[in-house]
This record gives structure tokens, sequence and C-alpha cells, in this order.
């Protein structure tokens, strides 16, 4: 059987050669393409590659792991994400981006090579505690923030004001407030300190 080839894509050349040996050591998967990001990756230039499973980072200079994967979503291989992220927002992302599977980078050989070959058949593979992090997130519905109240609490991390959070984000001061209202609510809290304490511990942010 012709092996699986996969494409590599990381923007740290030593992660990718410690990765590329460790996937050419798998009897059934090759990997025939590396890249330092997703800039000027299509389905149509991995196709010409014979491009069965894409494996990526999330976080990259130029074209990051989940915008890769979102114009892969439709037409391109599957993909698999391999990173060190394991904030929820992240695993939101990329699962919602189409990503069919997310591992962390300290995973076992063989939970890597399983998760390759799930990959190639579009069958679903999650990290341990990437799945835990989505379970939580469905069965607590009216505690889980949405896109739009990660994307502020990210914000209030890097220390924007209400005012800069409105302009930045073409909303107004009004609509930040009741934002910030409803994330307090979901997360127990009372203030900004206390939000970003939170969800740093609940690997929101």
């Amino acid at each position: 059987m012709k092996p699986i080839a996969v494409m590599l894509i990381d923007d740290h050349p030593v992660v990718r050669a410690g990765l590329r040996s460790i996937v050419d050591g798998f009897d059934d998967v090759r990997v025939v393409a590396e890249a330092s990001n997703g800039d000027g990756i299509t389905p149509e230039s991995l196709a010409e590659q014979g491009i069965d499973v894409v494996v990526t980072d999330i976080q990259m200079p130029g074209t990051d792991g989940i915008t890769l994967t979102q114009r892969l979503a439709e037409a391109g291989p599957p993909v698999l994400i391999l990173t060190t992220y394991d904030t929820e927002a992240d695993i939101v992302a990329a699962v919602e981006a189409g990503a069919m599977g997310y591992l962390l980078k300290d995973a076992p050989e063989e939970t890597l090579h399983a998760a390759i070959l799930a990959t190639a058949r579009r069958e679903r593979t999650l990290a341990p505690e990437v799945a835990s992090a989505l379970m939580n997130r469905i069965s607590k519905p009216r505690q889980a923030l949405s896109a739009r109240e990660i994307e502020i609490l990210q914000a209030l991390e890097s220390g924007a004001t209400n005012r800069q959070l409105a302009a930045s984000l073409f909303i107004s001061e009004a609509t930040v407030k009741t934002h910030l209202v409803h994330i307090y609510s979901k997360l127990g809290v009372d203030n900004r300190t206390a939000a970003i304490t939170t969800a740093r511990q609940m690997k929101l942010i």
C-alpha cells in the first residue's frame, strides 16, 4: 500500500527536522513536503504534490495554522493540528476551521502515528486535554464564552481600555461594557483582573 504523504508546517526548523525523523520512521507514512507557514499553500498546490495529510502548528509568522485550515477545509487534504497551544480559544478556533485532529507536541509517537492515519481517513482525533476542553464547553453552554467574548478577553489581557476595545472591534463602548457584564457573569467574577486570571486558569486565553 502506498504510504500516506504528509506535509509538515512549523516555523521552527529544528522542530520540523525532529518531526520528520519521527514520521519517516513509520512504515506507512512519509513526509514529502515541508513549510515554515501556510503562505502560498492551496488545495491545488497540495493536490499537485499528492499530499494526503497536512500536519501544522497554529502560531506562525505569515499565514497561521487556523487560516490555512480554513483555506483547505472545503477542497484540500485533511488537517491535523500539532501544537503546544492548549487554550480553549485555540482549540475551538481550530475545530471550527475544519481541523480533523488536534494533538499537543508532547504526544507519544504512537499517538501521533495513529492520529495521522485517522486524519487520512477523515476521522476525528483529539488529545485527551483537547477533548476535555470541548466537552466542558458543550456540557456547560451557559458558562461558555462566545468567540467575541474570548476576543475581548484577549484584548483585555493586553491592557486595552474600553475605548481602545471599541475602536479595534468597531463597536460602541456601551457594547463593550455589555460584553464585559456577560463575561464577568459567566466567569463568576466582578472585575477585569479576576476575569483575566480566571480565563487563564480555565485556559480560555
